[in-house]
């Protein structure tokens, strides 16, 4: 089960519409463009966004990518249909390993959207109302507006911005931690009258929030 982020944290909604928008665009106009192209074939694509490119259904597109991104790579690493050289093969396989052209597209927007929000905050008093009406801040996006607020929101401001998200964070922890003890408590017999409620599925959302 998956946790509703549209009911959730904001910022995990707004990253999974980065990610979203990157995906559409790299199997739609961008797989066209030679300097897209360049860049795919460099950086490769992470385990986890070549299943969810697999998953979105456009199969040409990615094979065209594929296509080039293969021959890239057997062009770096081999010279009639032998490997060149084990050893840079095997450099150039970790350093495609450890790169991922959405990945770093979205890293590249992550932040001005952290930044973009820290701004509305410092500026806007509406916009700090919206801010603490938000059901809560999972535990990574509590932490990065708190480094962002640093930077954007200036000594005087950034104590009160992290405030208002450690209020967000802090009460669905708490939240969770309840739910999950009487989810365990289920399982003792002395509290088998004890209404379960929500926390039946308190471990899949436990496990969204924390990661």
């Amino acid at each position: 089960m998956e946790e509703d982020t549209t009911q959730g944290c904001p910022f995990c909604t707004l990253a999974a519409k980065l990610e979203s928008d990157e995906l559409d665009l790299i199997l739609g106009a961008s797989m066209m463009e030679p300097d897209i192209r360049i860049q795919t074939n460099k950086l490769g694509f992470c385990p986890d966004h070549f299943s969810k490119m697999l998953r979105h259904g456009k199969r040409l597109p990615l094979a065209l990518i594929l296509e080039s991104h293969l021959n890239e790579l057997k062009s770096d690493t081999m010279k009639k249909g032998v490997v060149k050289s084990p050893e840079k093969a095997a450099a150039r396989i970790r350093e495609l390993n450890s790169t991922c052209y959405v990945c770093k597209r979205i890293g590249d927007n992550y932040y001005r959207m952290l930044a973009n929000a820290a701004y509305m905050w410092g500026q806007d008093f509406d916009f700090r109302k919206k801010f603490a009406s938000q059901p809560y801040l999972c535990g990574r996006h509590f932490a990065d507006i708190c480094e962002v607020a640093k930077k954007e929101v200036g000594k005087r401001l950034a104590p009160d911005l992290c405030a208002a998200a450690a209020q967000l964070y802090g009460n669905k922890l708490e939240d969770l931690s309840d739910e999950v003890s009487r989810f365990c408590r289920s399982f003792n017999h002395s509290y088998q009258d004890e209404p379960i409620g929500n926390a039946a599925t308190s471990v899949e959302r436990s496990i969204e929030f924390l990661k």
